[in-house]
């Protein structure tokens, strides 16, 4: 069953469920979030926040959204069907942040301190300190929580850390300035953001090998919430490609201006991305080859979609929630057809794309 119509439902029926999806944008030089209305394009309100905001993710029990801000030192934990603060918590210089799979530990990789911590997921007690080398980036589990692989942005590398042990396992060097990371079966996917590539990386023979091009800048990669794509940045060429996920070969790309960065779905399959130079977040739909952008503040930087009335399944399968790192259990319904695509049009305001003819990998 689509999930549009269940949540326009739930949204007529229970008054106090919000009436609009919400998209949460972390606007890393002003210190706030801002909340959007997803079906307006409407900024709603923002929330002040302390100093850096970077990331967030969803808790396992999808219940609330972690936001770190790593130059307050403070993790927020905000209710995400409104927006409300719950909480807060000092934390470490919070970076990147990840829950391990089985929601036993939160992992932070600390950019600026060159540190990566192991958190208990409930408490926030540090269980253990590391410092693998220089600028900590980005947290990527293996299936079954038992290791975390952070990439080492300074050193050029990927450290791996066994949670059974609380050890460092290994490090690998894979390519000047690794940025984002995720597990993709069986193997590491990661963006080199010092050169145009992505590269896999075998974490039990540590081969490393070139997957495909994409431009300047090459910086992070989503699995879509269907299984059916990955989509990938290129921060300076300012792209954004949809990647097979069997062949890992780019299918097609767009020429997005203003240097895309985090992603994030909605159920009918666009995907929402911050763009960090131009202060603004874009929206593409594949189907109906369409861009459009609307203002937030400035150097927006991570990115979560809210849907209306659905509950925390769809929100922590959502790659917008956990940075593509955490394993699906099973893969999410396909996106609902709930009318055939429109004609190929640019929407007001929108960017004006390349023809599809001329969008050939790069």
């Amino acid at each position: 069953m689509a999930w549009r119509p269940i949540a326009l439902l739930l949204a007529l029926i229970l008054p106090g469920v919000a009436r609009a999806d919400l998209v949460y944008v972390l606007n890393s030089a002003d210190a706030t979030i801002s909340v959007l209305d997803a079906t307006t394009r409407q900024e709603r309100n923002r929330i002040p926040v302390l100093r850096e905001p970077h990331h967030m993710v969803v808790t396992p029990d999808g219940a609330s959204l972690l936001v770190a801000d790593s130059g307050g030192n403070e993790v927020f934990y905000l209710n995400p069907t409104t927006g409300e603060v719950l909480r807060r918590a000092p934390v470490s210089n919070p970076y990147h942040l990840e829950f391990s799979p089985d929601g036993r530990f939160l992992v932070i990789a600390s950019l600026r301190r060159g540190q990566v911590d192991v958190l208990d997921a409930r408490t926030l007690e540090l269980r253990a300190r590391f410092r693998p080398g220089d600028k900590p980036s980005h947290v990527a589990f293996s299936p079954d929580s038992r290791m975390v692989y952070v990439t080492i942005q300074g050193d050029g590398a990927v450290a791996a850390f066994d949670l059974t042990t609380l050890t460092q396992a290994w490090i690998q060097p894979v390519g000047p300035e690794p940025a984002g990371i995720i597990w993709h079966r069986g193997k590491l996917v990661l963006g080199i953001m010092g050169s145009t590539h992505f590269v896999t990386l075998d974490p039990g023979t540590r081969e490393v090998a070139e997957a495909f091009t994409l431009g300047r800048g090459a910086h992070t990669i989503y699995p879509a919430p269907d299984g059916q794509a990955l989509f990938a940045t290129s921060r300076v060429d300012s792209r954004v490609a949809e990647v097979d996920p069997e062949t890992l070969t780019v299918r097609r790309w767009w020429p997005i201006p203003g240097g895309p960065d985090c992603l994030a779905f909605d159920p009918q399959g666009r995907v929402w991305m911050t763009l960090r130079w131009s202060g603004r977040v874009a929206v593409l739909d594949p189907e109906a080859d369409t861009v459009e952008t609307m203002r937030v503040g400035r150097s927006p930087h991570g990115i979560f979609y809210k849907p209306l009335g659905l509950g925390a399944d769809f929100a922590l399968a959502q790659p917008g929630a956990v940075s593509g790192t955490r394993p699906m259990a099973a893969p999410l319904p396909g996106r609902p057809g709930l009318a055939p695509p429109p004609p190929v049009a640019i929407v007001p305001g929108s960017i004006p794309l390349l023809p599809a003819a001329l969008r050939r990998a790069p």
